[in-house]
């Protein structure tokens, strides 16, 4: 059925129960996984919300989320291991998140994305923006949708 599953996970407890559903699925169809963290870059200037700093504390911020990021798909990895299927821990760098995911599907050969919805409706999905909608409408692969 599925030979390579993406797990796409940004830490929340509504993406570690997709995390468990995607490992899940993947034990059961003998599918390995791809688990992905995508990173945001750090502002810049104020125009990109941030207040200006110095690059030297630009770039220990952006390595303090790399480190986190990388130990979040770590311990996916490891959950996989103690499910007897294999992960691949991938972290990408990017603003634009459901981009991200749908590259590092192409790029991993994946032929089905797992993710979370937050199911935020009304204002917050108009100020935040939906990435799970974004990876729905743009994904040439099947995209499943945990709530």
């Amino acid at each position: 059925m599925y030979k390579r599953i993406l797990i796409a996970t940004d830490g929340s407890p509504l993406s570690d129960k997709a995390v468990e559903s995607g490992l899940s699925l993947a034990a059961l169809t003998g599918a390995s996984v791809v688990a992905l963290k995508v990173v945001p870059r750090y502002p810049r200037s104020y125009f990109e919300g941030g207040m200006p700093v110095d690059a030297s504390d630009v770039k220990r911020i952006e390595g303090q989320w790399g480190d986190a990021a990388q130990a979040m798909v770590d311990a996916v990895k490891a959950q996989g291991a103690a499910q007897g299927v294999t992960v691949k821990a991938v972290t990408a760098k990017s603003d634009l998140v459901a981009e991200a995911v749908i590259s590092a599907a192409k790029k991993h050969k994946c032929d089905l994305i797992v993710m979370a919805s937050h199911g935020r409706k009304g204002l917050k999905r108009l100020l935040l923006g939906s990435e799970t909608q974004h990876v729905l409408t743009h994904s040439h692969i099947p995209v499943l949708v945990l709530r």
